[in-house]
């Protein structure tokens, strides 16, 4: 695995489920048929590393993509339950890859 491309996320922006949605389907270029919930998250990011048209940022294979949260410390006192779910879900699409013998695409980098 190499680093790949870092995608900062202002979590700040981010104070509902919608927003969460609007924030990372801008980031990441998702398809206007983006379903807008966590399961299309995963589906979304999973294959970070095929051009297959669900988004717009790609990774090379073998690369790893790093999700820098932005302003997580109050994002996650304000959104709790979505700040888990960002950590879950990013495990469960490097978990998804393993499982299948393809390699991870995913790190998380979050602080203040």
């Amino acid at each position: 695995m190499s680093c790949g491309p870092i995608v900062s996320i202002n979590c700040s922006l981010i104070v509902n489920r919608d927003t969460f949605h609007d924030v990372f389907q801008e980031a990441f270029g998702f398809p206007a048929f983006y379903g807008r919930n966590m399961d299309a998250w995963v589906d979304c990011m999973t294959y970070l590393d095929e051009e297959d048209g669900m988004r717009s940022v790609t990774i090379k294979p073998g690369e790893v993509l790093t999700l820098q949260l932005d302003s997580y410390k109050e994002f996650k006192t304000r959104c709790p339950d979505i700040a888990q779910d960002i950590i879950e879900c990013s495990a469960f699409v490097n978990w998804r890859r393993n499982d299948t013998g393809e390699s991870s695409v995913l790190a998380l980098s979050f602080y203040s």
